[in-house]
């Protein structure tokens, strides 16, 4: 759970017209693919605790939802897809050291039962909290200005959800170099495509594009075939994933450190970063 407190281009035809709510802006095209914006670019797309029960209360309406065959999930402006969790946000935990709440734990589409195809367009930064929705997405399409970084460990605290997540995206060693590196250093586009990560590169501003292509080419399937398949190919790391995800509540107990602390850490960091 982190975030700076960013922005990546939106845009497209619509058929049923947009929503508007506290941080996510909904839009169901004609051609049956909804794109989905985070909508808080004066906090790089942070997520605040109402932005992230939004999120969560969209991907359970999409279920309902037959207009709704597949999702392109994106970043308002340009800095930044998600930077996590908006550091303002006030996070109460309850006393018991056995239990940890995590507001962005159902954030994402597949953790609230939601069998459709979601294609991730990342331009920007997308670091620690924006991994429980790349986790989750099917493919991620990204812009050359894309970056990818998860500032944790260098904050006092355990990249676990996170780390977990993008161990099923890409190269174990890859994944651990994310997570243990910090903010010291930044994961390119071009060599997130290199590693898999990425799915397709694009021009500075059209990823939004080539991924409401590339769901207008899903969504014209039946989606029934395609709903199989997207749960098919889930199910072929389910077990690891969820003995994974049972750990994390503990491991984030015992290697956290107290609020204060992370608190110092993050106002003493050093800006610079190596871009990788």
């Amino acid at each position: 759970m982190s975030g700076d407190g960013g922005e990546a281009s939106a845009g497209g035809e619509t058929g049923d017209g947009g929503e508007t709510g506290t941080g996510v802006r909904t839009e169901i095209r004609a051609d049956g693919v909804a794109l989905v914006t985070l909508d808080r670019p004066e906090r790089h797309n942070a997520l605040d605790l109402a932005t992230a029960a939004e999120l969560t209360a969209v991907w359970r309406r999409f279920r309902f939802d037959d207009s709704v065959r597949a999702v392109v999930l994106t970043g308002s402006g340009d800095r930044a897809f998600c930077t996590g969790i908006d550091r303002s946000a006030a996070v109460p935990q309850p006393g018991s050291p056995y239990s940890l709440d995590d507001p962005l734990r159902t954030v994402g589409p597949k953790s609230s039962d939601l069998w459709k195809p979601v294609v991730a367009a990342v331009g920007g930064m997308a670091c620690g909290g924006a991994f429980y929705l790349l986790g989750e997405a099917e493919f991620v399409v990204a812009a050359e200005n894309a970056t990818f970084f998860d500032p944790h460990t260098t904050y006092g605290m355990v990249s676990a959800y996170e780390a977990i997540h993008m161990a099923q995206r890409m190269p174990f060693g890859e994944a651990a170099r994310l997570a243990l590196m910090g903010t010291a250093e930044r994961l390119s586009a071009r060599r997130a495509y290199e590693i898999g990560l990425v799915s397709e590169l694009t021009a500075p501003g059209g990823a939004v594009d080539a991924a409401l292509r590339a769901a207008a080419v899903i969504a014209a399937c039946p989606p029934d075939a395609v709903q199989g398949t997207v749960r098919a190919l889930w199910a072929a790391k389910e077990a690891t994933l969820e003995r994974a995800l049972s750990l994390a509540p503990h491991l984030i107990s015992l290697g956290n450190l107290p609020p204060e602390q992370q608190a110092r850490l993050f106002a003493s960091r050093e800006r610079g970063h190596r871009l990788r």
